[in-house]
């Protein structure tokens, strides 16, 4: 074995120990509504939306991820913007809940993050049929699509005067010279194939009372750059696709 290999065998399996090295593969986008959940077809929809969770960062060479905060405050700019251009296209009366004063803003972030621990469990216990959990398995239960975050969310800020909270969580990592570097040696070296960033976009409609998930679209391989504003956009149709009809009517692309 020449030097050279020798020296990108031992990089990846120093990286590969750390829990830098993902070799997986990305799930495709999905979406899921929950068994017999229906708008009601008299009224529109009163719904929540709070200021999306947005990260934006660099992955190293070992695929840690190192936040970048002019990133970040360029992506939630573009990202709002362009929840802002679809809201009327929603097709329900939307109250979006930008800034939340005092120690409910401290519940919304926690909520945000029970969610997003949510989704990545639909991913991979709900989306990855190989691994379904057995509770989840469709043989094993008329409604296949049960997930909650529990009623505690009656106590985030006008859940009460509310019937859903949209949650949308948005993750970035991109790339680093020295990470491409690594991805490019590992397929050539080894015969490995190592990912390089992430691209995760979370969007669900939970019922205001009970915590039901009601519906989801979650991917960790969205499109867009959401540095960019048309990135942005691209993102939010692609988080909102398939959003639950309003009315009998489709409330995407109007």
């Amino acid at each position: 074995m020449n030097t050279f290999k020798a020296a990108v065998i031992s990089a990846f399996a120093v990286v590969a120990s750390s829990g830098g090295l993902e070799t997986a593969a990305q799930a495709q986008e999905r979406t899921a509504v929950r068994d017999g959940f229906a708008f009601d077809p008299a009224k529109p929809a009163k719904i929540i939306l709070f200021r999306p969770s947005v990260k934006v960062g660099e992955q190293s060479t070992g695929g840690m991820f190192e936040p970048r905060a002019e990133w970040t405050a360029e992506a939630r700019k573009n990202i709002e913007e362009a929840l802002n251009a679809r809201q009327k296209s929603l097709g329900h009366q939307v109250t979006y809940m930008l800034d939340v004063p005092g120690e409910k803003a401290q519940t919304v972030r926690e909520y945000q993050a029970l969610f997003g621990a949510v989704a990545q469990s639909v991913i991979t216990y709900q989306f990855f049929a190989g691994n379904r959990l057995e509770t989840k398995k469709r043989d094993n239960r008329e409604g296949i699509f049960q997930w909650s975050l529990g009623p505690g969310v009656q106590d985030l800020p006008g859940a009460d005067k509310a019937d859903y909270i949209l949650f949308i969580l948005t993750e970035d990592h991109y790339g680093s010279t020295g990470r491409k570097i690594f991805q490019f040696l590992a397929a050539a070296a080894v015969g490995v194939g190592v990912t390089s960033g992430l691209h995760a976009g979370y969007a669900g409609l939970v019922d205001a009372k009970t915590g039901n998930l009601v519906w989801i679209n979650a991917d960790n391989a969205m499109g867009g750059n959401v540095r960019e504003a048309d990135g942005a956009q691209k993102r939010v149709t692609q988080l909102l696709e398939e959003f639950p009809l309003a009315t009998n009517k489709s409330v995407i692309g109007q």
